[in-house]
């Protein structure tokens, strides 16, 4: 068989291998229930123009109750109004849009960095191996939460600089569970088959080595996201995530956290829209645990 008849099989391997796993995934309930609660979140987030009944920064009736009707018929607050007397509905709906995009965002970033260098520390192991492993420890030395603050105090407070500190906090993690899968997979005959044909270190941990260690690593990838969901709450918690007048849940949480005890409204539903959309990726990651075990 030919080196591109072999690429070809693999491929179509692969894709059986998703589409058998998607397959599976039907058959876990935790993981559908999980699916739902992520696909509701990436539906709103989507459609947030058509579902948002008002401008998320848009100022209307300050401290309006949930359940409120406009006076003039022009809408309804259905989760009531902050201090300011933007629709909370509103900017819960808008602020998924930036949690979806940049909690993945961070992830896939952390992933680009973390899975190279535990593939370079797992295969090549010695000396590699050694100064890798060091780095990684001594950034997992602190912990996480007083890293991040460090990271945008020092370098400010935006979406990108949240990105390069869930990247730089994230990577040494992800590498020791690659560098652990690889350590493992290594030793197996198909890379050994690899090395015999000639083939170059980095295609072997690319393509030998990579594609059979994505069971662990999505579902790692979809727990790790729900760890950054609520990372990115907590910076903005703290005033150092989204600058206003961003929609940020974390910061809607934290405007309105001294009315709290008067107005619960204004804090309890940013807290169960960060709840919920963790509780989903969390169960989305028990189901792909599942399906992997029975696969």
């Amino acid at each position: 068989m030919s080196e591109q008849s072999l690429g070809v099989v693999q491929r179509e391997s692969r894709i059986l291998g998703i589409l058998k796993g998607i397959a599976l995934l039907r058959e876990s309930p935790v993981g559908m229930i999980g699916f739902g609660i992520v696909l509701f979140w990436v539906l709103v987030a989507l459609f947030a123009d058509i579902l948002a009944p008002f401008e998320p920064n848009a100022t209307i009736r300050p401290l309006a109750k949930p359940f409120t009707d406009l006076p003039d018929g022009g809408g309804t607050f259905w989760l009531g109004t902050d201090h300011i007397g933007r629709d909370i509905l509103s900017r819960i709906i808008y602020g998924s849009r930036l949690v979806l995009i940049f909690a993945p965002l961070a992830t896939f970033c952390a992933y680009l960095v973390g899975v190279p260098m535990g593939l370079a520390a797992g295969y090549r192991r010695g000396m590699t191996d050694t100064i890798l492993s060091f780095i990684g420890n001594v950034i997992l030395s602190f912990p996480v939460l007083v890293l991040y603050v460090i990271i945008i105090a020092t370098i400010g407070a935006s979406a990108i600089n949240i990105v390069i500190a869930v990247t730089f906090a994230s990577a040494p993690g992800i590498m020791r569970i690659v560098r652990g899968l690889v350590l493992d997979l290594r030793n197996r005959e198909y890379v050994a088959a690899a090395e015999t044909r000639g083939e170059s270190p980095w295609r072997i941990m690319l393509v030998e080595i990579l594609p059979n260690a994505r069971g662990p690593l999505i579902v790692d990838s979809c727990v790790r996201i729900g760890y950054v969901i609520i990372t990115i709450g907590v910076l903005g918690f703290l005033g150092l995530g989204l600058p206003p007048p961003d929609p940020d849940w974390g910061g809607m949480i934290n405007e309105t956290r001294q009315m709290a005890m008067s107005f619960p409204h204004m804090t309890v539903f940013p807290c169960i829209a960060i709840s919920s959309l963790v509780l989903g990726f969390n169960l989305l990651a028990d189901g792909l645990r599942e399906v992997s075990l029975r696969d």
